[in-house]
Order: structure tokens, then sequence, then C-alpha cells
């Protein structure tokens, strides 16, 4: 396959199937295709296993109002978004931002940030997979089926941006399928209808929600934990930034994905936390059984366990799917820059960062490696950094805008020429940073998530220090001169 390295200057794309964008390149993905990337992205085996423990956490009411707020935040951060990739609608968005309207070193450390938070995920959501696998394979090592799940992936990114969005628009409807049918068959058995079961005892709607020990069983400390925790199951909205530059008409389809994105994850989120929360009692549920099965085995739905199994499969197929996307072009995006090397901006024939790719995917095959070798030590620190990464790259979105329009405004912009603004500027941005930066300061107070600070805030620190020393010191000696 030839390659090829994207032009500085080309020309104003042309239009059709091969567009391409000012980076090279190919505009082919469409308003669905960035909805179902961004869907993907955030359902997963957080939802399908975790969201049990979320429950027995802060208590029924406790886990709905958390994740009432962390949808409040995903809308300011997703509306801040709007305007940014509006105007920039290129790959590996969040650094161009960063870079453009604070500075590069503060968009080095956030592309960074963000393609080690999705090379972590590779090798977890593998692992996962070849697990699960087990239950249908037990001959079969879990290893054969990580080589097959990550062969799959590859390929389906190497092909063309048009195949990865098809590919995921389908993973994506599964996850959707599924919790739309959680909602629909829990919801009708909370309210009586429930002609499938044998039998047992049914709550009637939200009788749970009172429990022995009032509304916030655990307090309202409870509830402040699932906050944070409800942020991060809302990362991966973001993708949809990512995708911009391959997006045909960017100007149309990024606003509308973003509000179809807002919306329907508040429905499902908090329709499929309120049903689980209504349905299980918060002292019987937890991570030994996903609270999906525990739902669709009490309204009699056959087969729940094995059904489930593929979902959770196709959930962290999807993860893995969109992680090796958003890598790459992370990597692309950096040597577009100037700030990585430049063999990470040759594209394959069909547009494609191939190098970039393959670098991506060695990144999450050593993460996969370090979860086996040494899971207290390399992976641990790995693993913390992409927690704290997800919330770091929220404030790194609102910052930017913040900045951006506030320098647009002084140079003498009309704010009415823009065809998508965020709305309650500048409160929305303020608001959204606030927001994440109070969830960061949660985190040190919880001993079971203060470790990302740990490994996240040095991580951070030794980019900036890298870019000052690669890059800082020669700017400021030119300037000397």
């Amino acid at each position: 396959m030839s390659v090829s390295v994207a032009p500085e200057n080309p020309a104003a794309p042309a239009t059709g199937a091969a567009q391409r964008s000012p980076d090279g390149l190919r505009r082919t993905m469409r308003s669905r295709h960035l909805v179902m990337i961004a869907m993907g992205g955030v359902i997963g085996s957080g939802l399908f296993l975790s969201s049990g423990f979320t429950v027995s956490q802060a208590g029924p009411l406790g886990a709905v109002l958390a994740y009432l707020v962390g949808a409040f935040v995903v809308w300011l951060v997703m509306t801040c978004l709007g305007e940014l990739a509006v105007i920039y609608p290129v790959s590996g968005a969040f650094h161009v931002y960063a870079t453009r309207s604070i500075g590069p070193a503060t968009g080095f450390a956030t592309a960074w940030l963000y393609w080690l938070t999705w090379a972590v995920a590779l090798g977890s959501e593998f692992t996962a997979c070849g697990l699960l696998m087990q239950r249908w394979f037990p001959g079969v090592s879990v290893w054969v089926w990580c080589v097959v799940f990550a062969t799959v992936v590859f390929g389906v990114n190497a092909f063309s941006a048009r195949v990865f969005g098809e590919t995921e628009y389908w993973f994506s409807l599964v996850k959707v399928v599924a919790v739309v049918a959680l909602i629909v068959l829990g919801g009708a058995a909370l309210a009586g209808f429930h002609p499938l079961s044998s039998g047992g005892s049914h709550p009637f709607l939200l009788q749970n929600f009172s429990t022995p020990d009032g509304l916030f069983p655990h307090g309202f400390s409870g509830v402040l934990v699932t906050v944070l925790a409800a942020f991060y199951a809302f990362s991966g909205s973001e993708l949809i930034g990512v995708a911009a530059g391959e997006t045909e008409d960017p100007a149309t389809a990024v606003p509308k994905a973003l509000r179809v994105t807002v919306i329907r994850l508040l429905v499902f989120f908090v329709g499929a936390i309120t049903v689980i929360a209504a349905t299980i009692p918060y002292d019987k549920v937890g991570l030994d059984e996903s609270p999906f099965v525990t739902v669709f085995s009490s309204v009699g739905v056959p087969y729940t366990a094995d059904a489930m199994n593929f979902v959770i499969i196709t959930a962290l197929l999807s993860a893995g799917n969109s992680g090796l996307y958003s890598c790459a072009r992370m990597l692309f995006s950096l040597a577009e820059e100037k700030q990585a090397p430049q063999v990470l901006r040759r594209l394959s024939r069909r547009g494609i960062p191939l190098v970039a790719l393959s670098l991506s995917m060695v990144g999450g095959a050593a993460s996969l490696v370090s979860s086996v070798a040494a899971p207290e030590t390399v992976y641990l620190v790995l693993v913390s950094i992409a927690g704290f990464a997800a919330v770091g790259v929220w404030m790194s979105i609102a910052a930017s805008q913040f900045f951006h329009r506030r320098a647009f405004v002084r140079d003498g912009g009309d704010v009415r020429t823009l065809s998508y603004r965020t709305p309650f500027y500048p409160v929305v941005p303020i608001l959204a940073f606030a927001l994440c930066l109070a969830s960061l300061i949660g985190i040190a107070l919880d001993p079971a998530q203060a470790t990302a600070l740990y490994f996240g805030v040095p991580f951070v620190a030794g980019c900036y220090l890298y870019h000052w020393l690669r890059h800082g010191r020669r700017r400021t000696a030119g300037a000397a001169v």
C-alpha cells in the first residue's frame, strides 16, 4: 500500500465522498456515525457491569442524582466542544484546541494524556474479551482471543475511516438495543406488567427508593463518591471532537451529533440506573453479577446470561475500536503540530495514518502485557493516569473555549457569525471547568481513587517539563537573539 505525507497547505477540499480535511484525512463520516462513536465510547462495561456497585454505594436515589449531575457536566463540556470542533474541524481536536487557545505545552500534555487513556483501555478491553469468551470456549487460551480481537480491531481501523464509522455504528447499536430493552422491559415490570416471569416478588414503581436507612443509606458522602464515578462513566462523549476532522460538513454534522448524543446519554444512563435501582434492592446489588442480567432474569427473559455476555463483549470491542481510532488520530495531530516525529503524519492511500495506528496498537499491547506481568506496579500507574486524564481533557476543552472566545471577541470578531456558539458564555465554560476541578479535588478525599492524583499530576508536570526542554528553551533562545 502506497503512502504519502499530508500537505502543509492543501487546496480547498473537493466535494463528494473523497472530500479531504485540511490535514489530508478524508471526510467520509456522517452525523449518525459521530453519534454512535460517542455512544460507543460512553456506553461500555461500566454501565453493564459496574452500575450495580454505583447503586450500592449511593443508594437508589443517590445513584440517579449522581448520573443527572454527570449528564449536566457532559452538556456543559459538549457545548464548549461544539464551538471549537466547528472552528477547528481537525483530527485529534483536543490537542489543537489547547495548543491554539492556551499554549503548545498544554496541547502537548492534553494529547499524551488522552493517548495514554485509550492505550491503557485497549489492553484491558482485549483481556476482558478473552476472559468472557471462556464461557463458550473454555479450552481456548485467553491470549488467543486477545490476538484475534486485536487483529479485527486493527483491520477495521486500517481500512478506512468510513469502515471504522460503520463498524462502530453497529457495535454501538447492539449496546443501545440492550439498554433500551432494559428500560422498556424493566419499566413495564415495575408498572406491574411482567408476563414472562413465572413468579417471585416484583417491586412496584419506585418502592425500592425508600430504604430502611433513608433516601441516602450511606449518607451524602456516598453520593459524592458516586458523582465522581459518574464523571468518568460519561467519558468518551468527547470522541465527537476527535472524529470531526473526518466528517462530512462538520459545521452541520458536529452540532447535530452533540445535541443528539447528550439527549440520548441522559435518557439511556439515567433511565437504566433508575430501572436498576428500582428493581434490585441497593443492599443486594454488587459486582458479582451484571445488574442487567439480574433485571432481565427477574422479568423472565430467556438466555439472559449468554445474551449479556455477547453484549458486554460487543461493548468492549466497541471501546477498543474507538480507543485505537482516537490514539492514532492523537499521534497524527501531534505530528501535524510539529510536536512528534513527522513519520506519524504519513497517510495510506485511503487516508489512514497507518504509522500512528501501528504505534498505538503497540502501546495497547504494552498495556496488555503490563496488566499480566506487573499489575501492581506499571499497570496500576497507567490505569491511574488514564482515570485522571478523562476529567483533565474535559477541563482542557472548557478552558480552550473560554480563551478562544475571549480572543475572538478581543480581535474584533462577531459572535453572531459563528456557525455554532456555546450558550451563556462565559458561565458555561467556567462552570464546566470548576465542576471538573471539584471532582479532582474530591478524588483526593477518596482513598480508593486518590491514586489517580498521585500519578496523574506528576505525569502532566512531566509533559510540561519535557515540552519546555524540547521546544521551549529553543524558542526562548531564539527570542533572545
